[in-house]
């Protein structure tokens, strides 16, 4: 037997064994499927049971979380994205275990919000429950009045997920011959020493409600250290060897966000510094081609309703400090977000439309839906996923992978 298919069996045997003891069971069971616009070939075929186990008493609490996925016929995905227990004091709670954390109020960015890993193997399509990664940590939540202090130690390092080649979502990278990776450099090891922190303070005020954070972190991405070789023949020299060590590097970082409503608009903002972020150059000559640079990630939002619309929009910018003209990255990338929601027969009908406009790459990724709540648990999803623009951005390079999909959906 598949040891897959057999961990997924002994896994909800023992969760079957958990529901006999008064345990709070929710979930779904989800079929999704995408067809690309451009050849008809078929780019998602999901199967998805997400299942919660949850246990809440007077002092402490736990939660299981296993998520099965089906993407064809054999191949099954058994993930555990939470996994912690909770203790309830008189001033504060601790949770131990594996977890995700979300912080900040940006809608489909991420600034301040880098406590979780992102699970970006079908880029930002997925729901952002299921792109945020559950990392091994202990959260601490002392309060003090409106506030809350949040402490949160994390002793296994968890990267970003990326897509990996064969995938429709993998980028080749462009290099002027065939890189050979060593992967000698990316291994950070468990422990005291290779640790993450976090911490954050947030009020809850009558006008005005803020966060406050910092950092000593591990980048998620790895940067690309490079090592060459040339020939020299003809005195010209003529790169013909290329060894790449994927590294993580140190960040510390120091942000914040608030939100406040002025006359039934909620204004919101956020932004994070980031101390120490490497950026690949173009310096063909040179060994490692890294360098260092801080760097700024901003928000400016509003959220707000005109009669039974309501809508949503963002200007992100991020910038590099003290930038030199041999990085790849541009030194300042703006991008706006907007989001319009119509709800229509006594809210069992959800149309939604939400788009990633890039205005310095111009580029676009555009997310028309329509939800329909068919019975008490179940529901109809029909969207779309339009990219375009500058094959260059960050949204314009993915065009060919344009799709519509469904998702069929009940919950329990």
């Amino acid at each position: 037997m598949n040891n897959k298919v057999f961990l997924t069996i002994m896994l909800l045997l023992f969760l079957k064994g958990l529901s006999a003891q008064n345990i709070d069971i929710r979930g779904y069971a989800r079929t999704y499927e995408g067809i690309l616009t451009e050849t008809g070939n078929l780019a998602i075929a999901q199967q998805t049971l997400d299942l919660s186990f949850e246990k809440m008493g007077n002092k402490s609490a736990f939660k299981v979380n296993p998520v099965i996925y089906l993407y064809d016929v054999d191949s099954l995905n058994l993930k555990l994205r939470e996994l912690y227990m909770d203790f309830f004091f008189k001033r504060f709670d601790l949770r131990i275990g594996k977890q995700q954390v979300v912080w900040g109020k940006a809608d489909g960015v991420f600034i301040t919000d880098i406590v979780s890993p992102l699970d970006l193997r079908e880029f930002l399509l997925p729901d952002f429950y299921e792109i945020r990664r559950g990392i091994i940590a202990s959260k601490l939540n002392y309060y003090t009045g409106n506030s809350t202090i949040e402490l949160i130690w994390v002793p296994v390092f968890t990267p970003n997920e990326w897509p990996q080649p064969g995938s429709i979502w993998y980028i080749e990278p462009a290099f002027p011959v065939k890189p050979e990776f060593n992967y000698s450099r990316s291994d950070i090891t468990a422990g005291i020493k290779n640790s993450e922190v976090f911490l954050k303070y947030a009020s809850l005020g009558p006008k005005i409600d803020f966060e406050l954070m910092g950092a000593y972190t591990w980048d998620d991405n790895p940067s690309l250290f490079t090592i060459k070789e040339f020939d020299t023949l003809g005195g010209h020299p003529a790169l013909n060897k290329l060894e790449i060590f994927p590294e993580y590097n140190r960040l510390v970082v120091g942000g914040g966000s608030f939100s406040t409503e002025i006359k039934g608009v909620i204004l919101r903002g956020e932004g994070a510094y980031y101390y120490g972020k490497y950026f690949q150059t173009t310096d063909a000559l040179a060994d490692g081609s890294l360098t260092e640079k801080d760097y700024l990630h901003y928000l400016i939002g509003a959220d707000f309703s005109i009669g039974d619309v309501k809508l949503s929009s963002q200007v992100i910018q991020e910038t590099i400090l003290d930038y030199d003209d041999p990085i790849l990255r541009k030194q300042n990338i703006t991008t706006m977000t907007f989001l319009a929601q119509y709800d229509l027969f006594r809210e069992t009908l959800h149309l939604e439309l939400f788009t990633y406009l890039g205005i310095t790459n111009e580029d676009a990724l555009i997310r028309p839906k329509i939800t329909y709540d068919l019975d008490d648990g179940f529901s109809v999803l029909v969207g779309a996923n339009v990219f375009t623009g500058n094959t260059d951005g960050r949204f314009g390079q993915y065009k060919d992978n344009s799709m519509i999909y469904t998702k069929l959906k009940y919950s329990f």
